[in-house]
């Protein structure tokens, strides 16, 4: 009997919840998704109070998830989504190229953001990326969202500041010297590669080294220690040390 070859077998397609109070971008979602063949939708919610039921119905693997809606917010609704065992990765929808509450959701574990102006073929690519475990943040943008937490927020005081960055400063503390340098190197923005030449690494032991801070801080993906490194103001130290240095 003979093994039946992969292109027998081709993977299944990504299943997509789209939630969104506009029927219109829902639709237009609907439409853009529905041409790509490895590609369902599989639901569809007007607001983020029906998004549990949703999930529980169609069990989606990536959730496009509007931020404004009437009843329960996009940031709510991810906080709790992501919150549950086996809960489907979220992509943020917004308006806004650098919106500060994006940052909610990424630290509740959202995969990332898309404009709901970026072109078809971004967002398709966008939701496959995520599917595969691949953050849709690009470096430029990572860094407007983390100089947005600097503390621009409604509780973004300054003693709250202070605390982020106790709080961050005791975890990074438990990372090894090499962990700490690669987290920095993603705070930055780099990429692996870039990461690897960087420190005289591989690409491979480089991945090795995210997952494990990944694992360590029970983090969904990379945004997430950049945002880490960030409050914890390690970033500013490395800057005043490269000063003094000069």
């Amino acid at each position: 009997m003979t093994t039946p070859s992969p292109e027998n077998h081709p993977a299944p397609p990504v299943r997509v919840a789209v939630v969104d109070d506009d029927p219109l971008v829902r639709a237009g979602l609907a439409l853009m998704l529905g041409g790509a063949d490895d590609i369902r939708i599989v639901g569809e919610a007007a607001d983020g109070a029906g998004v549990a039921d949703l999930v529980d119905r169609v069990r989606p693997d990536v959730v496009l998830m509007d931020i404004r809606m009437p009843v329960v917010d996009g940031l709510t609704a991810t906080e709790a989504l992501r919150a549950r065992p086996d809960a489907p990765e979220v992509i943020v929808l917004t308006t806004f190229h650098a919106d500060e509450q994006v940052l909610r959701a990424i630290r509740a574990g959202a995969a990332g953001f898309v404009l709901k102006d970026t072109p078809p073929a971004q967002i398709v690519e966008s939701v496959r990326r995520v599917a595969a475990g691949d953050p849709v943040l690009s470096p430029a943008v990572t860094r407007q969202l983390m100089a947005r937490a600097a503390g621009t927020g409604p509780r973004g005081g300054r003693d709250d500041r202070v605390d982020r960055a106790d709080r961050a400063r005791l975890r990074i503390a438990a990372l090894g010297e090499r962990e700490r340098e690669v987290a920095i190197a993603v705070a930055r923005g780099r990429s692996n590669a870039e990461i690897a030449a960087a420190l005289y690494l591989s690409v491979a032991t480089v991945k090795t080294q995210v997952s494990r801070i990944l694992t360590r801080f029970d983090f969904n993906n990379r945004v997430q220690i950049a945002l880490l490194v960030h409050d914890s103001g390690l970033l500013d130290d490395d800057a005043a040390e490269d000063d003094d240095v000069g």
